[in-house]
């Protein structure tokens, strides 16, 4: 029997986001018979620990900075010492602190790109250096995978002969059912089974909108009271939430939570998911809300576009004028549970016939045997 093919997954931060909850619906999936995933990411974290219990080796080379330099010699170490056969790197952080060391020992590098690093509400300096950042790792990464075919448009527009292939992402569908019993949430949380949930769960960053999620929640609750909003996840803006929430008194209509394991219990117990990003690759939190039936809002951006459609499956807002549309839409919404139903169950009906890790993870592995062939 042939050796293993020896993959590592790369990532940059071991908290749980849509990047960490890619690779892990990819490491689970992967087939043992013939690869063997080891995973090194950048910082510690619930990702790290998970993987652990999945006897999975995981290694952390700490570090918050891009194109580390400080890091490589250790890093292209790590590469060798495991006997590392091909690298997949999520995300521009993780890429641009592994491309040196395996490039130094003639690996292959798969990219996948969760989003781009450069967007439109950057200053134009920030975001010329970006742009550039980005032209570098995927022009010099053997294979460049978008996870939605808006973020791979969007990759051309701005990077001159950009290519890549189209994978979208999956998630799992026995986890994320339904049908499945789950905890009871509410009465933990002490929220009314009567009173609308409202859910938020992503990292507390700029570019998730949280801040104007909890502004636009304090004028949707003066017209419709019977709302909580239920927000989980960490980030640097999450003190300013916090201390928004106080200022507004609204402490008995939001609650705050850190990051938790058990998110499909979390979103069992909610009646609107929101995602009110100024950007998305293709946001896997959104997937697994629709994926449990919910019913969602979400801004009209690469990525989330390309899962929701208006008033179809769900809502989709502009982000010009984010706090009054996210405002009405929540306000909709809540009073009326016939969309609610609807958009959930044609939410469901999208994600069950077009987002399975299962086969996402099939269209990686042929991926990996064809960059290898190339290489070889």
């Amino acid at each position: 029997m042939s050796a293993k093919i020896k993959v590592l997954e790369c990532i940059r931060q071991g908290q749980i986001g849509g990047g960490e909850s890619h690779l892990l619906s990819l490491v689970e999936n992967l087939d043992r018979e013939v690869f063997e995933p080891v995973v090194l990411s950048f910082t510690r974290g619930p990702m790290v620990d998970r993987l652990k219990a999945m006897e999975v080796k995981t290694e952390v080379i700490y570090t918050e900075r891009p194109f580390d330099i400080t890091k490589w010699w250790k890093v292209r170490k790590f590469i060798r010492d495991n006997g590392v056969n091909i690298v997949h790197a999520h995300g521009s952080r993780a890429n641009s602190n592994i491309l040196w060391a395996a490039h130094s020992l003639d690996i292959p590098v798969v990219y996948t790109i969760h989003g781009w690093s450069f967007h439109q509400d950057q200053q134009a300096a920030v975001r010329k250096i970006r742009i550039m950042g980005e032209k570098y790792l995927t022009q010099r990464s053997d294979l460049n995978i978008s996870v939605s075919a808006s973020n791979q448009q969007t990759g051309k527009e701005f990077i001159q002969s950009f290519d890549s292939v189209v994978v979208t992402n999956g998630i799992n569908l026995s986890k994320f059912n339904p049908a499945n019993s789950y905890k009871d949430i509410r009465r933990e949380l002490g929220i009314d089974a009567h009173t609308i949930l409202v859910l938020f769960i992503a990292r507390f960053t700029s570019h998730k909108q949280p801040l104007s999620l909890i502004r636009a929640f304090q004028s949707a609750i003066a017209a419709f009271p019977g709302m909580h909003l239920l927000m989980v996840g960490e980030g640097d803006e999450k003190k300013e939430a916090e201390q928004l929430v106080a200022a507004h008194k609204l402490e008995k209509a939001v609650t705050l939570l850190p990051f938790r394991q058990d998110v499909p219990d979390v979103l069992a117990a909610a009646d609107i998911f929101v995602l009110p990003s100024l950007w998305e690759g293709l946001p896997i939190g959104l997937l697994e809300a629709m994926a449990m039936g919910k019913a969602v809002i979400a801004t009209n951006v690469d990525g989330s576009r390309e899962v929701v459609q208006h008033d179809r499956n769900g809502m989709l807002i502009d982000t010009n004028n984010l706090v009054p549309a996210l405002s009405a839409a929540l306000v909709d919404l809540a009073g009326n549970a016939e969309k609610r139903n609807r958009y959930g169950k044609e939410a469901l009906d999208t994600v069950n016939m077009r987002y399975s890790a299962k086969e996402m993870t099939r269209q990686i592995e042929e991926l990996y045997k064809q960059v290898l062939r190339n290489k070889n």
